[in-house]
């Protein structure tokens, strides 16, 4: 494979730091605005950000457990978004808030529960 294309696959898998919600205010104004998708262990709160990109940020309180469980969740997350960025809408904002429950779920249950809860709707608009 040539290095321009490996290198451009390589780019579409990765978390790039403009895709990575940052500052109070953006939270505040999701928390404020977005629409609240429930599923198990996990609520994603999505709101448009006018970007042609999607954006995400991981809302992970003191509630699910300690430093290393909230790392946990958020390492998680990060990799569910950054290997499924099809199933997300551009143009919007996502934050993620896990809850204790998310720790019982296994991958592919995570996985079918966010395609389901993005393919099936159109909540987000």
């Amino acid at each position: 494979m040539p290095y321009n294309k490996m290198r451009h696959s390589l780019h579409t898998q990765s978390l790039s730091k403009k895709e990575r919600l940052t500052g109070a205010e953006n939270f505040i104004r999701v928390y404020q605005k977005g629409k609240r998708i429930k599923l198990p262990g996990l609520t994603i709160i999505i709101t448009r950000n006018y970007l042609s990109y999607c954006r995400i940020g991981i809302s992970a309180g003191r509630k699910i457990g300690g430093a290393t469980k909230r790392n946990r969740a958020k390492r998680l997350i990060r990799e569910l978004f950054r290997t499924n960025k099809r199933i997300f809408p551009a143009g919007h904002d996502l934050v993620f808030v896990p809850y204790r429950k998310f720790f019982h779920l296994d991958w592919n249950e995570l996985k079918s529960n966010l395609v389901k809860a993005f393919d099936a709707s159109n909540r987000c608009e």
